[in-house]
């Protein structure tokens, strides 16, 4: 957006305000769109950080796009469950704040998320990532509060579950192949 690019975002909101700050942003090079999904927008703006950390660590790991783009398509999956167990719509995660902020988030090579996760794979620990990046990685403290919320709503995250294991500090493995 900076480098006048055109781009998108959603303002979460409902009724005239959320219409008035979509009037008052939108332009010839940035589209506003508004959600009245509070929480699945929320809920996406949380969680595709932790699958960007996860997408780092696998590039990081050098497996390749086709792994990546698994786990970018998983990741939406995970999204959506804890999404649905908390009352998002299901829409909102096939969308702009759901798939849209989560590809960019998972493959620019500007993402704070998945550079995160790639010096994470390259054996830099953890706690030490953000001052290496210079910047905050959302998804290193967000992944925790994920797995709160589902295991309060008995559902799984099998990829956020393996960016909080502590072998994940380190260097993680790749999985073992029958």
């Amino acid at each position: 957006m900076a480098a006048g690019q055109p781009t998108a975002a959603v303002v979460a909101g409902e009724g005239d305000l959320a219409r008035r700050v979509q009037d008052l942003l939108t332009d010839r090079r940035f589209r506003v769109y508004v959600n009245d999904d509070l929480v699945g927008v929320e809920l996406c703006a949380a969680a595709k950080n932790v699958i960007a950390v996860a997408a780092g660590m696998s590039d990081g790991l050098g497996l390749g796009d086709n792994a990546k783009a698994s786990l970018i398509t998983r990741g939406l999956a995970e999204m959506t469950r804890l999404g649905l167990a908390y009352g998002a719509r299901p829409a909102t995660f096939r969308g702009l704040a759901g798939m849209g902020d989560l590809v960019a988030t998972c493959t620019s090579r500007h993402s704070r998320n998945r550079r995160a996760g790639e010096l994470i794979a390259q054996g830099v620990p953890a706690n030490e990532v953000e001052a290496r990046i210079g910047q905050v990685a959302e998804g290193l403290p967000t992944v925790a509060s994920l797995l709160r919320l589902a295991a309060a709503a008995a559902v799984e995250l099998p990829i956020s579950a393996e960016v909080a294991r502590p072998s994940a500090a380190g260097r993680p493995r790749p999985a073992s192949r029958p």
